[in-house]
């Protein structure tokens, strides 16, 4: 079973040793070696499943997890030296699918690799994680919006939101909270900064569909996606 997988390890050795194993079993491998790299070519790339160190620089692994599991389904692996049953807990609530300790068998994390790629490919999780809400679809795995099927381009910040939005619809975000799923390692985004994106999505979103609200302001809250999508308000 062949697979495009990222491998986000900054000692070179080991992710060395992770690339020759994996390719081994006929899967195309990419290295990063920090947490900022992990979160951009995981967007960029779309890999079907992900090897995640926690102790990474710029941005720690558990981070990493955080912010892609609030916008794509993909398999996650953690590599950690950490041990402790609270430390995997915590990475397992964090949206990893499964969790090694240092030091590992490059052999059992091929077995474990190969064992999430077929649940995944059985759950259909790398084939098709689309949100729908009316008449709006959301494809996370081939980063793809559209609205009464047509398709709408978004930029990467604005499809991002629209993920979190789209999880939960009827949910009223903060601002705080779409800071925190989106943008996750930049401390310095300010709340201005959502509503500039949430203003520029609501345009790309209604664009010729007068009286048509997707996203809605919650006064003294924030956003939420409407139940209601497509109906005409």
């Amino acid at each position: 079973m062949s697979a495009r997988i990222l491998v986000a390890e900054d000692d070179v050795k080991q992710a060395r040793l992770i690339r020759i194993y994996l390719e081994r079993e006929g899967n195309e491998v990419q290295i990063v070696a920090d947490g900022r790299s992990a979160v951009d070519r995981a967007r960029s790339s779309r890999p079907d499943l992900i090897v995640l160190d926690v102790m990474m620089p710029n941005v720690d692994g558990l981070d990493v997890c955080r912010i892609l599991r609030a916008e794509s389904q993909v398999p996650i692996l953690l590599l950690t030296a950490r041990a402790t049953e609270e430390d995997m807990l915590l990475g397992l609530d964090l949206g990893a699918d499964d969790y090694m300790t240092k030091p590992y068998s490059p052999r059992e994390l091929t077995a474990r690799v190969r064992a999430l790629l077929r649940r995944a490919k059985a759950a259909g999780r790398t084939e098709s994680a689309v949100l729908a809400v009316g008449d709006l679809e959301v494809d996370t795995s081939r980063f793809e919006v559209r609205v009464a099927g047509e398709p709408v381009v978004l930029t990467g910040k604005e499809f991002a939101i629209l993920t979190v939005l789209a999880g939960e619809p009827g949910r009223a975000f903060t601002r705080a909270q779409i800071i925190d799923r989106v943008f996750g390692f930049d401390q310095n985004v300010l709340e201005r900064t959502v509503d500039a994106h949430v203003m520029n999505l609501r345009r790309k979103l209604e664009k010729g569909r007068a009286g048509t609200r997707y996203v809605e302001t919650v006064y003294g809250r924030g956003y939420r996606l409407s139940n209601g999508v497509g109906e005409v308000r």
